[in-house]
């Protein structure tokens, strides 16, 4: 049932001209973003040639690349995730789908996992542009694999705290404005923290930018998967109270 669920929420999904649009702008945003960036790299190559240790195109285009990706999507993903159930407490269909003979787990992990089927292709259709660089250049795999499984985690993380919020209104546009509010607070609570604090574990970004350098750390992975888990049980959760009568 949960196969069931994320299709026709990825089905959904595509037969939205918002999700159509978000894919174009956000490729043409990508593309700008890569061609600026390239371009000023090949103009300061010949300086960073001489230099001992210099960045690499990785350093200087990919991350960078990668890292914009991450903050025009904080933007977007509330967008994919505010109608989840929200629009399904709108529209006054959520009794049909709790007497379906499904538990709220499955309906949770379905439309989830829908959402995340879509901004996996988005990923995709990013990681094509610096991908598109081996055939010219040396650039760092092992950096680009690590900042690309950080960018998935960050998404997975943005999906998971948007499905929750669109279960605790009615209306989309609200969830829409909680969910971007709530995350950019996550984004940049480190910042008011003065990197010393200790609301910086808890900033999504803390966690990213290691990823986005090629550092590796099961510290950063198991914190992007605790939050993932936190949100999709509060979601669960919440469905079992919306299905009580009240």
């Amino acid at each position: 049932m949960i196969k069931i669920i994320a299709l026709r929420e990825l089905k959904s999904l595509f037969l939205s001209p918002l999700a159509w649009a978000m894919l174009v702008v956000m490729q043409l945003i990508m593309c700008y973003q890569f061609l600026t960036q390239l371009e000023t790299y090949l103009q300061l190559q010949a300086k960073l040639s001489v230099l001992e240790a210099s960045p690499g195109i990785t350093d200087l285009v990919i991350a960078p690349l990668l890292g914009g990706a991450a903050i025009i999507l904080l933007l977007i993903v509330p967008l994919l995730t505010m109608r989840l159930i929200s629009e399904e407490q709108k529209n006054q269909t959520l009794p049909l789908l709790f007497s379906a003979p499904v538990s709220m787990t499955q309906i949770i992990l379905g439309k989830y996992l829908g959402v995340l089927g879509f901004l996996f292709i988005l990923v995709i259709m990013i990681a094509l542009m610096p991908l598109s660089l081996i055939l010219g250049a040396a650039i760092d795999l092992g950096q680009l694999l690590s900042a690309l499984l950080g960018l998935i985690l960050v998404l997975a993380s943005f999906a998971a705290a948007g499905l929750y919020m669109s279960t605790l209104t009615r209306q989309p546009a609200i969830a829409a404005v909680s969910s971007f509010g709530l995350l950019l607070f996550l984004w940049i609570i480190n910042w008011s923290a003065g990197g010393g604090n200790a609301l910086t574990w808890f900033s999504l970004l803390t966690h990213f930018e290691p990823l986005l350098k090629g550092i590796f750390s099961t510290a950063d992975i198991a914190y992007y998967l605790l939050f993932i888990c936190l949100f999709l049980v509060l979601s669960v959760r919440r469905l079992e109270r919306l299905r009580l009568p009240h």
